[in-house]
């Protein structure tokens, strides 16, 4: 049984609780608060929003348990999380809302509150799994030997045969309602201290459904000071808790089982006996119980604990519960089977008994039928001889017959040839006939092939008319609509035409002004070449001048200086090589009349060999 089935057997209980009028439908103010508590005590995010939306005040009327399930499922069974609530919580919740209307305790051997909510909570966790929640009287007798075991008394059959004999309970099984009042009753704790049957119950309400499988006090040898303290230890399927004291109020530490865990009975020393201890991946826990019987019960209980860990069941009851339904499912199957066998039995001996009253019919019969056999058999003789005389004078009259008979015989076989040849001939023009008519049968097939090909013929002629007309008409329009792209082309060549001609004329006067500006260029060239030759000039000019002829120095020497200048001539390589890199290109050329006279003054400082002063 999962969280979820758990969680919603309570919450059954809360819903009905909610049912006055026991109609199965709730009011929606009723199912808001009891969902807003669900949100609370599940440790769940409200949603405010999905439960409005969901119960909205403009449906009709209140919700049935069917109408509430999706929204429980959806919004609060769906986000619950194992390990961030309390069980307990939940359960005193519903307890609480279904106590008020149906728990009415009468008579002096009244439980507990506490006591008749563990009853409730133990009867859940026993209940089948089917609604209305019943228990079936071997889980009310298995829990009750609990009690008993707890109190150490023995259970009192005969009160529970009483209850469980009434009609209602052997039809049903027990309901929780009943099974209260029958411990209110006092008929099974009869001379037993309320306080001793609230501690029984305490004890297994935590065994079942706390999942405890042993508490009880242990010494335990301390890991640093190596003292031994005595501690209250509680076993479950994980986990291994001791507290100070057996009020559980301030636990000391925790031990995790696993499949690695292992458990060793220890020899008597340090002046502890009943020894054993608990090892860990990384911790050895040394352990000392009162007496060798609490020693065997913790190691087997601690063994448990680990093989329910290993095996993945969180529960060792709701192992033990599913295995006790398997039993009573099987015994069930083998108490059907040997009810089976004994109807089959019964019928088998009926059956048996019917034939031999048969038999005995059979055997008077068959006496009356050997005194008619007799009877008969004389009869038959006397018949028989009867029959032997006629059949001699009539096997005379055959033989005679026999005679004129072969005689027939020959001529009806003359007869029988001549009719046989008749036949062969038939035959041979039933066979001329029949393939005349197939091939007539044939000729009509293929003139009907014919007509129906040349109906298809003809409407496939028509179907290409169609389309012939339709790509007529698509034609002419076709036609049509190039004329107009024809006269709308002839409309932008001319257009192009007028645009192309004005690009010509642009082009003429653009290269009038080349021709002009390439006029310029060459006088320019002219100009320069004239400029550098004087500027060269008076260069040599200035040398002479800055350079005077001193007193004993000869003059071949300044005419050296001037013989060695050279000015360059038109054939001179390097002037040319000049001249050309300083003619302008063709977008130089375009430019020449932005640039200026700057242009040409700046050649001239360029071609020169130095620069003006």
């Amino acid at each position: 049984m999962d969280l979820r089935s758990e969680l919603l057997k309570s919450i059954w209980y809360a819903f009905t609780a909610l049912d006055v009028e026991k109609s199965g439908k709730v009011s929606k103010s009723q199912l808001k608060v009891l969902s807003h508590n669900l949100y609370t005590v599940l440790c769940i995010p409200h949603d405010p929003a999905a439960l409005e939306e969901h119960f909205r005040d403009d449906d009709d009327g209140p919700v049935s348990s069917q109408g509430y399930m999706p929204y429980l499922n959806k919004y609060i069974l769906d986000k619950v999380v194992e390990g961030t609530f309390v069980k307990e919580n939940v359960d005193e919740l519903c307890w609480t809302l279904t106590a008020k209307k149906n728990y009415r305790p009468e008579g002096k051997c009244v439980l507990p509150g506490k006591d008749a909510f563990r009853l409730w909570c133990l009867f859940i966790f026993l209940s089948e799994d089917r609604y209305p929640l019943v228990m079936i009287p071997d889980e009310v007798e298995y829990l009750l030997k609990k009690f008993c075991m707890a109190m150490s008394v023995e259970l009192n059959c005969v009160e529970l045969e009483d209850f469980i004999s009434q009609d209602t309970v052997q039809q049903n099984g027990f309901t929780v309602w009943a099974f209260l009042e029958m411990m209110n009753s006092g008929k099974l704790t009869r001379g037993i201290a309320k306080e001793t049957v609230s501690m029984a119950i305490e004890e297994v309400y935590r065994e079942i459904v706390g999942d405890v499988l042993k508490e009880g006090y242990l010494w335990k040898k301390g890991q640093l000071r190596r003292n031994w303290i005595e501690r209250w230890f509680t076993l479950r399927p994980s986990t291994l808790i001791y507290f100070t004291s057996e009020d559980r109020k301030d636990r000391k530490g925790n031990i995790q089982l696993d499949g690695n865990c292992c458990v060793e009975v220890l020899p008597d020393r340090d002046g502890k006996r009943c020894m054993f201890c608990l090892k860990t991946l990384t911790k050895t826990y040394e352990l000392s119980a009162s007496d060798t019987k609490q020693r065997q019960e913790w190691t087997t209980a601690i063994q448990t604990a680990i093989r329910l860990h290993v095996e993945g069941k969180a529960s060792l009851h709701k192992d033990l519960k599913l295995k006790r339904r398997e039993q009573r499912e099987q015994r069930e199957k083998r108490r059907e089977a040997k009810e089976q066998e004994l109807q089959r039995l019964r019928a088998l001996q009926e059956e048996r008994e019917r034939k031999m009253a048969e038999l005995e019919l059979l055997k008077e019969a068959q006496r009356q039928a050997q005194a008619l056999l007799e009877q008969d058999e004389l009869r038959r003789r006397q018949q028989h001889e009867q029959l032997q005389q006629t059949l001699e004078i009539q096997l005379k009259e055959a033989e005679e017959a026999r005679a004129s008979m072969q005689a027939e015989m020959a001529l009806k076989e003359a007869e029988a040839e001549r009719q046989r040849t008749r036949i062969k001939e038939l035959e041979a023009m039933q066979q001329r006939l029949e393939e005349a008519l197939q091939q007539e049968i044939k000729a009509r097939q293929d003139e009907e092939a014919f007509r129906y090909a040349q109906a298809r013929l003809l409407a496939e002629e028509e179907e290409k008319m169609k389309a012939l007309m339709s790509l007529r008409e698509e034609q002419e329009e076709y036609i049509q609509r190039a004329q107009r792209e024809k006269q709308e082309l002839r409309q932008e060549m001319e257009s192009k035409s007028r645009s192309l001609e004005e690009a010509q004329r642009q082009l003429e006067e653009v290269r009038a002004n080349r021709h002009r500006v390439d006029q310029d260029v060459v006088a320019a060239q002219r100009k320069l070449r004239q400029a550098s030759t004087n500027v060269k000039h008076w260069n040599v000019q200035m040398n002479r001048l800055m350079h005077p002829i001193g007193p004993g120095e000869k003059r071949s020497s300044v005419g050296g200086s001037f013989s060695s200048f050279r000015i360059p001539s038109q054939k001179d390589p390097g002037l040319r090589l000049r001249q050309k890199s300083d003619e302008p290109d063709e977008e130089s050329k375009e430019n020449m009349e932005s640039r200026g006279g700057c242009e040409s003054d700046r050649r001239l400082s360029t071609n020169g060999d130095m620069e003006i002063p």
